[in-house]
């Protein structure tokens, strides 16, 4: 569990800047003749039920159009810890400061002589900082090499991630547990968000469980499960998996009564670049090449020359996965990225916060309760206040972007991480919400259509231990807006 500390408000002390204030007073007070009113009822008794105080919550809703006029308004300049709609922040600026046709390279280079498929010298792979270098994409990225003449590789395999800072990312240290998929750091060369799919397929005849893994890794070997006749039940737990950088053994059992399921695992023992040069093995072994020398990680020299090139997808289409499934690391490539390009400089977290700053203060709002670790969310330390995040939705909004921001969001009731939640209620396929979930945390931000053909910004945060609980008053609200906008 993922469980804050109990010091929930954060900053209650703290006193809001002029320039917060200014902008909470223009929220609240553009249009006098419709005043900005506390909390609905709806949302007052909800909140009452899950023993949530209304000083624990900051929320605003806001006419999109004019970015205005408030309807709601509380706690607007109190900090709060945003959770995963972070990446909101993170993928507009993107958007803005990267452009909309935005993507990122992958670069192969030889270093030596090229002569009837032999390669006397090293392949060098150069990483941009893909999010979505996939498997398949990868395979494509080497049957490109395939196809211009490279075969056998005589020398080395070199991995180039300079595009990122070197740096040491610990994958326990937000919640001790290194091996689930969201706790995988950035990389300049990611492949396959760094994860293993470990497939098991209990057979009742042999009495066995044949256990398969994608993708293929050269030189990795796996223990398989012995097969159980117990409940499935908690099928994860009883495997009892130790994973090294080389192999995984399973010395639990797998419930016959799970039937097939697929296990998503970081091996978060084994280097980024061990993980590339063993993919890259087993696809080129595949492909019909062979690899004389070692995978060790180094540079593009001057000497080299470009041999294939892989674009991802464009920016908008990267941040659609990130926002509507709320993909961790994805939104740490993208903060990295920002840094990286703006900064001219390998991508580090602190220039790429230093970068979303300056973008919001040159759009005229107030930073002050800003903070920002990684940009996806994932952190105790993230923070930014009702009234920062609304007025760049609303800024966002009237922008010639906005399609393919808004677009970005889960729709109420269809998909994404919002595709369970109001499927009954006349606001399902009216709203674009973006979610966040710590322990501590639930959050909702993006945009309502209400029944009157207008359109709002909505922003909930919520900070308190019952925090779970508080969903049924975010869902309220979103009711509310759609009915009373």
């Amino acid at each position: 569990m993922l469980r804050f500390p109990s010091f929930f408000p954060l900053h209650r002390s703290r006193l809001p800047s002029f320039r917060s204030l200014t902008l909470a007073v223009s929220l609240l007070a553009a249009t006098a003749a419709v005043p900005a009113q506390g909390l609905p009822p709806a949302v007052v008794g909800a909140l009452r039920v899950a023993h949530i105080p209304q000083q624990n919550t900051g929320v605003l809703v806001l006419d999109a159009d004019s970015g205005k006029r408030a309807l709601v308004a509380n706690n607007l300049t109190q900090p709060f810890n945003p959770a995963s709609v972070m990446k909101l922040v993170t993928t507009d600026a993107a958007l803005e400061l990267l452009g909309p046709t935005y993507s990122w390279k992958t670069q192969a280079y030889v270093d030596g002589t090229l002569d009837q498929g032999v390669l006397n010298g090293d392949l060098i792979i150069k990483g941009g900082g893909d999010p979505k270098l996939v498997m398949e994409n990868f395979w494509l990225f080497l049957r490109q090499l395939r196809a211009r003449g490279v075969k056998d590789i005589r020398g080395n395999l070199v991995i180039d991630r300079s595009f990122f800072a070197e740096s040491t990312y610990d994958p326990s240290q937000f919640d001790g547990d290194p091996q689930k998929p969201y706790n995988v750091g950035p990389d300049a060369l990611l492949l396959n968000y760094k994860t293993l799919a470990f497939r098991f397929e209990p057979n009742a005849a042999t009495g066995t469980v044949a256990v398969t893994m994608e993708p293929p890794m050269a030189g990795y070997t796996i223990t398989p499960p012995r097969l159980s006749q117990e409940p499935c039940g908690d099928w994860q737990g009883k495997l009892v998996l130790a994973n090294d950088a080389s192999s995984a053994t399973f010395s639990g059992a797998y419930p016959a009564d799970c039937g097939p399921k697929v296990w998503y695992v970081h091996p978060y023992r084994m280097g980024s670049v061990q993980y590339a040069g063993a993919m890259f093995a087993q696809m080129w072994a595949e492909l019909g090449g062979s690899l004389s020398g070692r995978v060790v990680s180094g540079a593009v020299t001057p000497s080299a020359r470009l041999m294939a090139e892989v674009q991802s997808p464009t920016l908008p289409e990267v941040i659609r996965d990130i926002n509507k499934y709320s993909n961790n690391v994805m939104a740490r490539q993208v903060l990295l990225t920002l840094a990286a390009e703006t900064s001219g400089q390998p991508g580090d977290a602190v220039n790429g916060a230093r970068a979303v700053r300056a973008w919001l203060n040159d759009k005229g709002l107030d930073t002050s309760g800003l903070a920002i670790e990684n940009g996806a969310g994932l952190s105790r330390v993230e923070r930014v206040t009702p009234a920062l995040l609304g007025g760049m939705l609303a800024q966002a909004y009237r922008s010639p972007l906005m399609p393919e921001f808004v677009s970005s969001m889960p729709l109420v009731g269809y998909d994404g991480t919002m595709r369970r939640r109001l499927k009954t209620q006349s606001v399902a396929g009216q709203a674009h919400i973006k979610t966040g979930t710590l322990n501590d945390v639930r959050s909702i931000a993006g945009y309502v259509q209400a029944a009157s053909g207008k359109s709002y910004v909505v922003v909930f945060l919520i900070n308190h231990p019952n925090a779970p609980a508080g969903q049924k008053a975010q869902d309220a609200l979103l009711q509310w807006v759609y009915e009373n906008g």
